[in-house]
């Protein structure tokens, strides 16, 4: 606390430079900002909302709620407002799929629906392919299980 007012917390840096510096906007206000990525991630849940292994993971009490925490995960990875980390903290991205089985399938069933909805967008060639490069990766690493 400083006098009488709170400190608010630092907002939790997803993306540095070489040099340890945050790295802005640039991505998120090209493609649109939260118009986009909201867009997006209402696209990706279309395909899930009809897939028997990952329909299940998605209360349906909260599936509002998911759609709104990846787009804000991800508006924020990519420089746009830093709500997410505000209200949820640091992202733990491993950790919070950890309750589920995210397996190969799992895993390439999320990569289908999310390039069908990255190819919704119809971004130019060179911000498809930091976007989806970050998507694969991101998918590659929450497998947490080889367990049919």
């Amino acid at each position: 606390m400083t006098g009488d007012k709170p400190v608010p917390p630092s907002p939790v840096t997803l993306r540095t430079s070489e040099t340890g510096e945050a790295v802005q906007g640039n991505l998120w206000h090209e493609l649109g900002g939260r118009p986009t990525f909201e867009k997006l991630v209402r696209k990706f849940y279309e395909g899930v909302a009809n897939d028997e292994v990952l329909r299940p993971m998605y209360p349906e009490a909260d599936l509002e709620g998911a759609i709104q925490r990846l787009t804000g995960f991800l508006e924020q990875y990519w420089g746009g407002p830093t709500t997410y980390s505000q209200e949820r903290g640091h992202p733990r991205l491993r950790m919070r799929h950890q309750p589920f089985k995210v397996n190969p399938d799992a895993r390439d069933r999320w990569m289908r629906h999310m390039r069908a909805a990255v190819d919704s967008l119809e971004l130019a060639p060179l911000n498809d392919a930091l976007l989806w490069g970050y998507l694969e990766r991101a998918a590659h690493a929450m497998v947490n299980t080889f367990d049919e």
